[in-house]
């Protein structure tokens, strides 16, 4: 690429999204230069409304690579583009659907939620699909005596059980991102900042969620931020969101939870595989694109359906 083109990306990004008619959807974890140039930006539930509501001809979706399937399942007349193929998920990788089956048919009787984080194959064996946002909501609004199995994650999956008194019998899966925060060093960083809130994504290992002032999905943190008379926060989830709540409150504190390591492993390697540059050339390549069998997309289309029905 050269280097006029590249120093003027955004300009570029906006001149296709106006050629192509595309709506660009941007998760919170993205690269801040991505989320600002985004006409959408948000967490999973918001961002699978979006989709299901746009009239552009091109999704371009700057996320992970379920996410982009979503977009499809609910648009198939559409064209949707990742800008890397490569960019998938813990969550979604370590549930495949053949294995993911056959712990279902050991559970027979039980009706399956998974949470949004998983392949169209997973979506399309499942019930209900479920975001961090509505969750608790879903699992509270099915008959008490109902069995459920709650799929990929189970730290999420503990937390809903915790939140609703239900028994969920849980996949043993859990994000890589999330599971690397560490419980002394929060601790350490609150006697450094007394007054900080510790606010924590229910992916979170247990003993995290333990010190969390407030959890939440990224769109219910960003909006505590916001709302909350605290100036100081620790942010146990991908640092990502960090740019919304700064855009929102600069005049605030907002410290990324550090990991068990020296690492930056609090943030997501397959949301980061996203650059300005690869945004760019799908656009203008208009690949990759995601593609789906119409079979498979049409059983995976009715669990989500049924989420955004009972959101």
């Amino acid at each position: 690429m050269s280097e006029a083109i590249a120093l003027d990306l955004e300009s570029e990004i906006e001149a296709l999204k106006k050629e192509l008619n595309a709506v660009l959807l941007a998760h919170y974890y993205q690269e801040s230069e991505i989320q600002d140039v985004a006409d959408f930006v948000g967490d999973s539930l918001q961002l699978s409304q979006q989709a299901a509501k746009t009239d552009a001809d091109v999704i371009v979706f700057a996320g992970v690579h379920f996410m982009a399937e979503t977009a499809k399942i609910l648009n198939p007349e559409k064209q949707v583009l990742l800008p890397d193929l490569a960019a998938g998920c813990s969550l979604a990788d370590n549930c495949p659907a053949d294995k993911f089956a056959e712990f279902i048919a050991q559970h027979p009787g039980h009706t399956v939620i998974s949470y949004i984080n998983c392949s169209a194959a997973v979506k399309a064996i499942s019930d209900i699909i479920c975001t961090s946002s509505n969750a608790v909501k879903i699992v509270q609004q099915l008959p008490p005596d109902e069995k459920i199995i709650f799929a990929p994650d189970q730290h999420l999956g503990r937390w809903v059980m915790k939140q609703t008194g239900r028994p969920l019998v849980l996949w043993p899966g859990s994000c890589i991102v999330h599971e690397v925060f560490s419980a002394k060093k929060i601790t350490q960083l609150k006697a450094r900042h007394p007054e900080a809130k510790v606010i924590a994504h229910p992916e979170c290992e247990e003993s995290v969620l333990a010190l969390a002032d407030f959890i939440g999905s990224t769109s219910a943190l960003l909006k505590f931020t916001a709302q909350s008379e605290a100036s100081e926060f620790i942010v146990a989830t991908e640092p990502g969101i960090i740019h919304q709540m700064e855009k929102q409150h600069p005049e605030k504190t907002y410290i990324p939870a550090p990991p068990e390591s020296g690492c930056a492993c609090n943030q997501c390697p397959f949301m980061r595989l996203n650059t300005m540059e690869k945004l760019y050339l799908c656009m203008k390549n208009r690949q990759p694109e995601i593609k789906l069998p119409e079979d498979l997309r049409v059983r995976a289309l009715k669990p989500i359906q049924r989420m955004l029905a009972m959101s």
